[in-house]
């Protein structure tokens, strides 16, 4: 079995562990994303629920649903740092913030999503990493 990685909030009263492998990593430029982050894309990898554990802080852990749709985005309600999100607590995957771990979680973005919904003061770096304009494929 994999060794975990270890995260948290800025604050420290949130701590969970993902344990690799991860299922993916990418950038996500959408709006939501953007406003969540603070940020021009938000830095993501994501593991089976089943891979992910909250340590400590559950009742720091604030959860925004969009209405009209769209990924949970998790918040600590003290320090306001973004930690998770994606599909859960009650889907099949976590997507973690990769800012989020404490140290290398051994995964970097493979691929950038909705780069047509990007800022239109960024400018997608030459990284060579496919793009996508809105979600990219499921892999199969």
């Amino acid at each position: 079995m994999a060794e975990s990685v270890a995260g948290g909030c800025l604050c420290g009263g949130v701590r969970f562990e993902a344990t690799p492998p991860f299922l993916r990593a990418n950038w996500c430029h959408c709006s939501r994303c953007r406003k969540h982050s603070g940020a021009a894309a938000s830095p993501q990898a994501r593991v089976p629920r089943d891979a992910f554990r909250l340590l400590a802080g559950e009742e720091l852990v604030v959860v925004y649903r969009p209405p009209e749709g769209g990924m949970v985005k998790a918040f600590c309600r003290r320090c306001g740092s973004s930690l998770f999100g994606g599909t859960w607590p009650d889907g099949p995957e976590v997507s973690i913030r990769l800012g989020a771990f404490d140290g290398d979680p051994g995964i970097a973005p493979q691929f950038h999503t909705f780069v047509g919904s990007k800022a239109p003061w960024e400018v997608l770096p030459d990284d060579g990493l496919p793009r996508h304009e809105t979600r990219a494929p499921r892999p199969r």
